[in-house]
């Protein structure tokens, strides 16, 4: 039962990644040019004002967007806000990491 339980684990991964997909009709370059379309307008896509210049610098339309938007947050490249929309989470929309705390020198006794 153990042998049959642990060969199927890589075909639950697999199938796991079934699950983000591209959207059908789209390819890899209007996935890069959905990143910088939303990364020129600060990164998230919410309002109306976000989607337009979105579909005007891809030439992507309203559903292509929404559907490659679906897509990043299943894939783990955008995390949905809140209020609606996402926000794009890779690339030059990556979070910034906090800088280290600066070392402090040893005080020297004496």
């Amino acid at each position: 039962m153990l042998k049959k339980t642990l060969a199927l684990l890589p075909i639950a991964a697999v199938a796991g990644c079934v699950l983000a997909l591209p959207p059908e009709g789209t390819d890899k370059a209007d996935l890069l040019a959905f990143d910088d379309a939303v990364a020129s307008i600060g990164c998230d896509l919410v309002t109306e004002a976000d989607y337009l210049p979105v579909e005007l610098q891809t030439g992507l339309s309203r559903d292509e967007v929404r559907l490659i938007a679906q897509y990043k947050v299943k894939a783990g490249d955008a995390v949905p806000l809140d209020g609606g929309g996402l926000r794009l989470v890779t690339g030059r929309c990556a979070p910034v990491a906090p800088a280290p705390e600066p070392a402090l020198a040893p005080v020297a006794a004496g």
